[in-house]
């Protein structure tokens, strides 16, 4: 009775039932140890007589640092005021206080690949980002798909028991990847985090984020007074850090907190700004001299360092007119309002260490990805946009701006001469691979494990070193095989050697460069380096001669600035140096070679589709689409195609690409069917319909190419055409680097400023789908769209 009472009470639980004879002996089951871990307790025939015993989770050595990354975005080497800037970045010279300051520490040059040879320990182009993701091409350095052999450092955290954190900037996964559809090996969370907050592209607009909370599409910001970016991160880290160590004191995490600042958009509120008027009237030359000044004055450089000569394209601060000196001052002061708003976020986030008694045991590395950005230009802009799209911005364009830069309604970046003194005593930017776009500076505190306080280190490193230096501080193990896959080896060296040893000789003694075509390699102190075509960063097109490139050659033992080129002096160590760097690139699948900005960012925008003309996208759905996968069609004929059932109080977008920096909308408002057309936020058309009939009703807005970037609309109301109108400008490259193509709703920032509600105008009746047609003979081709028609 008793086996058939149990047998009743297991069934009606669902449970599965076994029963063995009386005189039967248990045995511990083999199937723990061929599918888990071995079973270490004991099974008798009672409870009485068994011995309990749960798998264990793998956990890290007790005392464990916690290892916490702040990966800053275009920041020169010199922007920080314990490097000489003019900044006030009172929490980052504490960081620095309290441990090292390295000052010979390297990066390739722009933002993607540095961020995934951070990740990954590996050279940019071995793991397939030779440039940045938007620039990738079909070669194995350059695809922009880092192979499931060269997976994050963070992956072996995470196995080794850490809990794992991004947030911020992730630009590295391939462009098709980046929607809520995946797939997701190549984001925060295939590549070994457990938790994400962040935004998967080159950059954001500060006030109206477009976010991923995991996998899942955010907008914080929405309903948020004051709302800001950086805040936000700062809040979500201040979260992870007390919600982690509340339930887990003892075990470690890996935190990588990587904000939009300081890339471009400079967006702060007035107060920062406010903060810093009339501070940089003196200009960017007199900005160098004092930072060199307080630079050599630290023993931050080397004795006998001079200050580079400037950028022969940028003029003297003297001879500009007082227009240029009050816009271009006013962007400068927007960009240290920034920084400094920033810096105070990174003063919440170390409190917040140290009161929950974290602070003394995690290694914190603080840097950049590259140094501070030229591609603002000879001007500035108001519109980062235009850059993308290979323009400038006039004078009197940027000063219609004037009284709203770094507000919401300006996407803006400065002028490169104070890229130029970011950078000092540098002379070159992003991009470059001369020092000025590839050194960095590098703060390491770990109060547990640095004797040294407010020390120098002048080791020679390159980013890929940061992550093994953590694998090495923490005892983590680099593990052979991850997932089922072999890993290829690392390529960074431990920074770990130079902790407590000043003196210590580099273990880093070689190192290529390449971005964009720009070429160097360096080799115990030596350096051969050019500037692809003389091209800089704020020349986005074109194509130039790899054979008429000038080499020079620098001796950084004895000339840190690399202001002394030896080129013609000792051209034996030149060739030497030019034939290992192509020994390197060779080895690093660093060939071919293409230098087209503009280009490479046009293939990106159209090879996903190949031959495809007919798009159809369903709601609700189809939703924070990137740009660069949405309908190609910039530079085509196209219609755009839905039937709707009107009741005749709808309004609403139907289907919006881009935002306040360009892009395209048709949507329904006042009773009638509009499209609007965004150019660079600089000139806008609109074309309305007549009011709109009840009922069922095709709608249709037809783009007729007749020329190079430009074209006729036409709006039809049930096959009949009511409306028409000149598109006389449009984009050629892209709209921006963070929008997104969105049926039903307008996400980010607004395309339109005729929308008649606030934030994303969501359409207020049904929408089963909505059809994008690429029409006409330019159709049949993916064209190529050329440097001339960018600009035209």
């Amino acid at each position: 009775m008793k086996q058939i009472a149990l047998t009743t009470f297991a069934l009606a639980f669902g449970l599965a039932v076994s029963t063995w004879a009386e005189d039967a002996t248990p045995s511990n089951d083999d199937s723990f140890a061929k599918y888990g871990q071995e079973f270490k307790g004991k099974i008798g025939r009672t409870y009485a007589e068994s011995v309990e015993w749960y798998p264990e989770q793998v956990k890290p050595k007790p005392g464990t640092p916690n290892v916490f990354i702040i990966y800053l975005d275009d920041v020169g080497f010199a922007q920080y005021g314990c490097f000489g800037g003019l900044i006030k970045t009172p929490n980052i010279d504490a960081l620095a206080a309290d441990g090292l300051r390295y000052n010979n520490f390297h990066t390739p040059a722009l933002c993607s690949p540095s961020r995934a040879a951070l990740m990954a320990g590996r050279n940019t182009h071995k793991i397939g980002l030779g440039s940045h993701a938007l620039t990738a091409m079909g070669f194995p350095g350059y695809n922009g798909t880092p192979p499931e052999s060269a997976k994050s450092i963070a992956k072996h955290f995470q196995h080794a028991g850490f809990e794992t954190f991004a947030l911020g900037k992730w630009d590295h996964t391939p462009l098709p990847e980046a929607s809520q559809s995946g797939p997701f090996q190549h984001w925060a969370s295939g590549e070994g985090f457990d938790h994400y907050y962040g935004f998967m592209a080159a950059d954001a607009d500060d006030y109206r984020t477009l976010l991923f909370n995991d996998h899942n599409p955010s907008e914080t910001w929405m309903g948020r007074k004051n709302y800001h970016l950086t805040t936000d991160l700062a809040d979500r880290a201040i979260l992870n850090i007390t919600s982690h160590t509340s339930i887990y004191p003892d075990r470690p995490f890996f935190l990588f907190w990587a904000p939009s600042a300081m890339h471009s958009p400079h967006q702060v509120e007035k107060k920062y700004i406010d903060m810093y008027k009339g501070k940089f009237d003196m200009g960017w030359d007199k900005a160098r001299e004092a930072i060199f000044a307080k630079q050599m004055e630290m023993k931050l450089l080397p004795a006998g360092t001079k200050l580079s000569n400037g950028i022969p394209e940028i003029p003297r601060w003297d001879s500009l007119s007082p227009a240029q000196k009050k816009l271009y001052a006013r962007q400068m002061e927007v960009f240290a309002g920034m920084m400094t708003q920033t810096d105070e976020q990174i003063g919440r986030m170390i409190a917040t260490l140290k009161r929950t008694g974290q602070y003394d045991n995690t290694l914190i590395m603080l840097t950049a990805d590259n140094g501070c950005s030229g591609e603002g230009g000879l001007n500035g802009l108001y519109n980062e946009s235009l850059v993308i799209n290979g323009m400038q911005a006039t004078l009197e364009e940027n000063m219609k701006h004037y009284g709203e830069w770094g507000g919401p309604n300006t996407y803006p970046h400065y002028h490169a001469g104070w890229a130029m003194a970011g950078n000092t005593p540098f002379k070159y930017c992003k991009q470059i691979v001369h020092n000025g776009g590839i050194a960095d500076s590098l703060i390491i505190t770990w109060p547990k494990g640095i004797q040294g306080k407010g020390e120098i280190r002048n080791q020679y490193s390159y980013v890929i070193d940061l992550m093994p230096t953590a694998l090495d501080v923490t005892g983590t193990k680099f593990m052979e095989e991850v997932d089922g896959v072999k890993q290829m080896p690392l390529d960074g060296i431990s920074l770990a050697y130079s902790f407590n040893k000043a003196d210590a000789p580099s273990a880093r003694t070689e190192q290529y460069y390449e971005q964009f075509g720009n070429r160097a390699m360096y080799k115990d102190g030596w350096k051969a380096v050019t500037i692809h075509g003389n091209r800089m960063p704020w020349v986005t097109a074109g194509t130039f001669p790899f054979e008429k490139d000038v080499w020079e050659l620098y001796n950084l033992n004895e000339d840190f600035s690399e202001t002394n080129n030896l080129a013609d002096k000792n051209p034996e160590k030149l060739e030497e140096l030019k034939k290992l760097w192509d020994e390197q690139a060779s080895k690093n699948n660093v060939y071919p070679l293409y230098d087209d900005l503009n280009s490479r960012i046009a293939k990106q925008f159209s090879r996903a589709f190949g031959d495809k003309k007919t798009f159809t996208y369903y709601a609700p759905g189809a939703e924070r689409i990137a740009e660069a996968v949405s309908a190609p069609i910039k530079n085509r004929s196209h219609t755009i195609e839905t039937t709707l059932d009107l009741k005749g109080d709808e309004q609403g977008v139907i289907v919006a690409c881009g935002g306040v920096n360009g892009g395209y909308t048709l949507f329904i408002a006042d009773h009638k069917l509009h499209y609007d057309y965004n150019f660079v936020n600089a000139q806008r058309y609109a074309i309305v319909s007549p009011v709109l009939p009840k009922g069922k009703v095709d709608l249709k807005f037809n783009f007729i190419k007749t020329g190079m970037l430009k074209g006729t609309g036409e709006l039809y109301v049930n096959g009949k055409k009511v409306a028409e109108g000149p598109i006389d400008k449009t984009v050629g490259g892209a709209f921006s680097l963070s929008e997104t193509f969105d049926v039903g709703v307008d996400n980010g920032t607004p395309v339109s400023n005729n929308y008649k509600a606030k934030d994303h105008f969501p359409f207020t009746g049904q929408i089963d789908k909505v059809v994008i047609t690429l029409t006409g003979e330019d159709a049949d081709q993916a064209k190529e769209i050329n440097n001339t028609e960018l600009v035209d």
